[in-house]
């Protein structure tokens, strides 16, 4: 709800600070006193139009901030979190400060933000209806909202949890057909160049790896004379005149005669010698393998690099690097085996959408059920609430249509339209279209009365909405907004005493002069006060006794 209203140098009203309380709060004044004043300054701060002939004429800057405090898990909370804006205690302060050469600057919580935020946070906290302003209702993209609250209030959320994964499943099995019939074509259209580009793959079947090994191979074949002398050369070394094996062996041969006579001090030798002798043998195998491996394969070097070179440029051609032609080649079999078996796959995905487009419709068939009904229940509560408020010539319908399949969503199918009619004979409309000032805002109110519980609005503005009425009908809108006021906070600025009677919190704006300058003053009334002005409503410019008599009455009959 609106707890705090703070204005600053806004056309007449210098200064004026407002602390607004739950339930029915009204606003009076004598016409021109400047109650338009104190909702222009509030539109502002909600995000409303900047007009620099809202600045005080001997100011430069104006200054606007309105204070709510919020239950938990609002709607606004949300979005202000997703925003990474931060608040305690579920409370919200909006501001809006714009300059007389044309700067203008807003702020949620002290934190600079865009116009379109504040706006979009300003919408879900505060609906006006009047002659000044008007939105929610009479915005026809917030139709489907306002019934799917109004039916679940009565049978909870079920559907919209069943129509929410239906659109998903059916939405998923969409995309994977898409998916599937896209890379199909894809593949179609260049399988000649897929199956040229496979076959040269599966000929020279790349391995991974074999970059490396090739690369290695090449280097020792292009130094292999240089290898191979090395190779004899130690060979040479090894069992030349000095023949190391030989020698080895034959120390092995002393040692071990001698070992028995030892006392086990020569074991750890002779162990040493005899590895020795077996590694060396195992050396002198390997060099001779060696070599005459190198040496028998004249054109192992030639056969390396053309193979080298090949994968080396089939990489390029796929600009990939060699280890990754393996997974090319991979790719592109599956492409082929696409085009193989694409239209099997693709029947297959296709039935399973069907599948869930048909879930998807019935689900959201029971939903549009389910919204028909709910609508007979709003049109009928509305229509009980017109006639009292003089409008009994009105009729109020909630339209139902289908959606064109390209517009079916997580919501459902179904197009919601609030319209009406206030004169017997005329077509129905759009309700911004039926009437305008004080009509339209009693038919707005009859509406909320209907709705009260079911939207998270905290704050309701009537602006008005007694116009042309006065009596019964004033009456009937007063109990009204009363009824309405106990769900949600309800401000009006109204000029009717019945309205006024019915007030829990009532200000009344006045307008002085005070050495040439003209100021606009709101103040809250105590139980005389309030008398007073109820009783100037009745009776004009001259209260007397008997005014003062019928506004007490008219206070007693509104608390009884």
């Amino acid at each position: 709800m609106l707890t705090h209203l703070s204005i600053r140098d806004v056309v007449l009203i210098e200064r004026l600070d407002i602390e607004f309380e739950r339930g029915l709060c009204v606003l009076t004044g004598e016409t021109g006193a400047g109650k338009s004043i104190v909702l222009d300054a509030l539109g502002l701060a909600l995000g409303g139009r900047a007009d620099l002939n809202l600045i005080r004429a001997k100011s430069d800057k104006l200054s606007v901030s309105a204070s709510f405090l919020l239950p938990a898990k609002h709607a606004a909370i949300d979005a202000l979190s997703e925003q990474d804006i931060s608040f305690e205690d579920n409370s919200i302060v909006v501001r809006r400060v714009l300059s007389r050469d044309g700067r203008g600057k807003a702020f949620i919580n002290d934190q600079p933000v865009s116009i379109s935020l504040l706006r979009e946070v300003a919408e879900r906290l505060v609906e006006v209806h009047g002659q000044f302003d008007t939105h929610g209702l009479l915005d026809p993209a917030t139709h489907l909202g306002v019934l799917d609250d109004f039916r679940r209030a009565k049978d909870g959320d079920r559907l919209d949890y069943a129509c929410a994964a239906a659109h998903t499943t059916w939405y998923a099995a969409n995309t994977k057909l898409r998916e599937a019939e896209a890379t199909t074509a894809r593949a179609a259209a260049d399988e000649s160049y897929l199956r040229a580009a496979l076959a040269e793959l599966n000929e020279l079947s790349p391995r991974v790896g074999e970059d490396k090994e090739l690369s290695d191979r090449r280097s020792l074949l292009k130094n292999a004379e240089h290898i191979v002398a090395a190779l004899a050369e130690t060979r040479a070394s090894l069992s030349g005149e000095t023949d190391v094996e030989s020698m080895v062996r034959t120390s092995a041969s002393r040692l071990a005669r001698l070992a028995q006579q030892s006392g086990g001090q020569l074991d750890g030798l002779c162990q040493s010698l005899a590895r020795a002798v077996i590694e060396i043998a195992d050396v002198m195998q390997e060099l001779d393998k060696t070599a005459a491996q190198i040496d028998a394969e004249p054109k192992a070097l030639e056969q390396a690099e053309e193979r080298l070179f090949a994968l080396k440029a089939l990489a390029r051609k796929h600009k990939c690097t060699v280890d990754e032609l393996v997974s090319v080649q991979t790719d592109l079999k599956i492409q082929l085996d696409a085009i193989d078996h694409g239209t099997d796959a693709i029947r297959d995905l296709a039935v399973a959408a069907s599948a869930a487009k048909l879930n998807y419709e019935a689900t959201a068939k029971t939903m549009h059920d389910a919204r028909l009904t709910a609508a007979g229940k709003l049109d009928k509560g509305v229509a009980k609430e017109l006639a009292p408020l003089k409008l009994e010539k009105a009729v109020f319908t909630t339209a139902l249509t289908i959606l064109s399949e390209e517009h079916w969503s997580a919501c459902g199918y179904s197009k919601v339209t609030f319209e009406a009619s206030t004169n017997p004979g005329t077509p129905m409309g759009p309700l911004a279209q039926i009437a305008s000032g004080g009509e339209l805002a009693r038919f707005m109110l009859a509406l909320k009365v209907v709705l009260a519980g079911t939207q998270s609005l905290t704050t309701l503005i009537f602006d008005e909405v007694d116009t042309g009425i006065g009596g019964a009908t004033a009456n009937a809108v007063g109990e009204r907004l009363f009824r309405l006021a106990k769900n949600v906070q309800v401000l009006v600025v109204t000029h009717s005493p019945q309205v006024a009677a019915r007030a829990m919190h009532h200000w009344r704006v006045a307008k002085a002069t005070k050495s040439g300058d003209t100021s606009t003053k709101v103040g809250l009334l105590d139980a005389d006060s309030r008398r007073e002005e109820i009783a100037r409503m009745l009776a004009g410019d001259k209260v007397t006794d008997e005014a003062r008599a019928a506004a007490q009455r008219l206070i007693a009959g509104a608390a009884s």
